[in-house]
């Protein structure tokens, strides 16, 4: 495979989702909806647990870990209206949900374990770390260790045979983009990445040439599957300024060519799943604006002050910034009030890029298609970011969110 690189769709703008935080909700809800694949059985019983040491332990109701977890667990969408009240769904189900806090050994400070019961009696434990942004990764399964961040379909086989080497499975399996093979103590787990849903046809062939316990398929998280990438024609800033010097390109250009190369898809397909996006963070302006109340929220609505002081030559008139203000707290206020955000980079920072974005192109009469531009232009700031420290708070502190989204905001003001 060509070396992983982040996607303006899968790490930067987005996801789309309701609750406080990426790495917090959406990480979470990501990982147990495919821990939800693995057990492969309704669920009965979960205990989730976090180690003592780790970021979660003292915040995970408060920054909507719980959340995520149980959305995933009880096959939510995240933008499902019921996400606000996932432990009544729960109860409604007769499904019990158990947080722990415990002392395990952990190489990331937001480390989550889940340990799932089906109604069949089939038990599995999995740990996850969220990554920042959405992002995660799921790092062992029952004792196996394994690498799932959701853009791929997976399949694995349990207690495979030993006598078929990874090479010969691969010769069955050509369509397949990774193939690896995790051992604890005797028993070995063989992973099959694809970047197209796995068929019956591919099943028999397995089941005909390898034997094994158990079969499992998990399907991706991610908008965007991975294993379609296509070579960039630049790859660092500076081969990238060069290129676009070259072939007299702006960022939002590059954004686009960026994305199309990440992601497979024709410009149009990209065009469109951006306008999906952007349509959706300005309703998340339109909805903050109109008024949201939340109870359990540290602060009431203000976006609409800013109108009110301006009536009322309490503030600067014809200042492009109270707009963006006014903008800006209406996309928080929808994400405090459990209404359906799009990440941009983070939970934590969704409001920059969008308020923005919105306040400069009213400003300066823009049209649909140069907002779409612009908003390719802070995509790939926001790639280059995520090559870089990446959007993690828990590593980098909250200010790592709003740089972020501060500069990906600055390109899209240029563009």
């Amino acid at each position: 495979m060509m070396e992983k690189r982040p996607g303006i769709f899968n790490d930067v703008i987005g996801p789309i989702m309701r609750g406080p935080s990426s790495s917090h909700t959406a990480a979470s809800w990501r990982a147990a909806k495919i821990c939800m694949d693995i057990l492969n059985e309704p669920l009965k019983k979960a205990i989730i647990d976090f180690d003592k040491d780790g970021a979660w332990a003292s915040n995970y109701r408060e920054q909507g870990a719980s959340l995520g977890i149980e959305g995933g667990l009880l096959g939510l969408e995240i933008t499902d209206d019921r996400m606000k009240n996932t432990e009544v769904v729960a109860n409604e189900l007769g499904i019990s949900i158990h947080y722990e806090i415990n002392s395990f050994k952990t190489n990331h400070v937001n480390t989550f374990r889940l340990s799932l019961e089906g109604i069949n009696g089939k038990n599995t434990q999995a740990v996850a770390i969220s990554i920042g942004g959405g992002s995660f990764e799921i790092q062992n399964i029952d004792g196996f260790e394994v690498n799932i961040c959701g853009d791929f379909y997976e399949l694995f086989l349990f207690n495979s045979s030993k006598e078929m080497t990874l090479e010969e499975i691969q010769a069955i399996l050509p369509q397949s983009k990774s193939i690896v093979e995790s051992f604890n103590s005797d028993r070995r787990l063989i992973n099959i990445k694809f970047s197209n849903e796995v068929f019956d046809e591919t099943i028999e062939k397995l089941r005909s040439a390898v034997s094994f316990d158990e079969l499992i398929i998990t399907k991706p998280v991610l908008p965007i599957v991975a294993g379609n990438e296509s070579e960039l024609p630049f790859t660092s800033v500076a081969s990238l300024l060069e290129f676009a010097e070259k072939e007299d390109l702006d960022l939002g250009a590059l954004g686009l060519i960026y994305e199309q190369c990440q992601s497979g898809l024709e410009d149009s397909a990209v065009i469109d799943r951006m306008k999906n996006l952007i349509s959706i963070i300005e309703n998340s302006i339109k909805t903050g604006l109109e008024g949201t109340t939340y109870e359990d929220r540290i602060l009431p609505q203000q976006s609409h002050l800013i109108n009110k002081a301006k009536k009322g030559n309490k503030i600067l008139q014809k200042s492009i910034i109270n707009q963006i203000i006014a903008n800006v707290s209406a996309i928080m206020e929808s994400k405090s009030a459990m209404e359906v955000v799009v990440a941009n980079p983070t939970a934590g920072s969704c409001g920059v890029v969008g308020g923005v974005l919105r306040a400069v192109a009213d400003d300066i009469d823009a049209t649909h298609e140069e907002l779409i531009r612009a908003y390719f232009a802070t995509g790939i700031i926001g790639a280059y970011f995520a090559m870089g420290p990446g959007f993690s708070a828990e590593e980098h502190g909250c200010q790592v969110e709003c740089g972020a989204s501060a500069g990906m905001a600055a390109a899209g003001i240029v563009q």
